[in-house]
């Protein structure tokens, strides 16, 4: 039987994609020899796209020199999945957690990352179900609200999810978002009737949903991590 398990959660704010990365890389490198228990980074970044392993540049629509001009970046990754956008108020979640020590495989993992998603929908009143065979993330409909693209590496895990709680979706006009075409994208904003509170609330539900779809017994929270993590080094 299995005892207790803890999760310490890293609240981060805005951070740039690649510092972010980087900051991963470390985190997995600890995990993997059990220097840190499962961490979870909750933030968000500033206008960026980036693509998975597959390398599907012909999914960017624009030319990657006008990039520039509205405002975003692009970041090649080793991630699953296909092109996607961050930006800002768009709630990203990376897990760094042990699969092994949790026994759960790569399809339930990703399942319980749609779960995640789909749970903190429902607190909203929102109807959401993971996609058809092929289509990855979480839908509203014919509408995608949130994208998956997860790296598991000796059952260590990396990148994660993004639930679109009010982003800017014209972004996405020049994408073809996770690679599926003649599909929209939708966000928690136009989805609900309800007045929605602060975002920091809403990223705090879904981080909440996350620790109980993963069964976490206590979730420890550091605020401001994005000025511990400029500093963070593995002994």
């Amino acid at each position: 039987m299995r005892g207790p398990r803890n999760l310490e959660v890293w609240k981060m704010g805005l951070v740039n994609y690649l510092e972010a990365h980087k900051l991963q890389d470390k985190l997995v490198s600890a995990r993997k020899v059990n220097k840190i228990p499962d961490t979870l980074l909750s933030l968000q970044h500033p206008p960026t796209y980036t693509l998975g392993k597959r390398r599907t540049d012909h999914n960017l629509l624009i030319p990657e020199s006008d990039l520039k001009n509205i405002g975003a970046e692009l970041y090649y990754t080793l991630r699953g999945g296909d092109i996607t956008f961050h930006g800002p108020h768009q709630a990203v979640l990376y897990p760094v957690i042990s699969l092994r020590d949790i026994g759960l495989g790569a399809r339930s993992y990703v399942e319980k990352l749609e779960s995640t998603m789909i749970e903190l929908a429902s607190l909203y009143g929102v109807k959401a179900q993971p996609g058809q065979s092929g289509e990855t993330g979480v839908w509203v409909g014919e509408r995608k609200i949130g994208a998956i693209g997860v790296r598991i590496s000796y059952a260590v895990t990396s990148h994660g999810l993004a639930f679109n709680i009010d982003p800017d979706l014209n972004y996405f006009k020049h994408i073809v978002p996770c690679g599926i075409a003649n599909k929209g994208v939708t966000s928690l904003r136009k989805e609900t009737n309800m007045v929605l509170p602060a975002e920091e609330i809403i990223q705090e539900q879904l981080i909440s949903c996350f620790a109980r779809q993963f069964g976490y017994s206590s979730v420890l929270w550091k605020e401001n991590a994005s000025t511990l993590s400029a500093d963070w080094e593995i002994e």
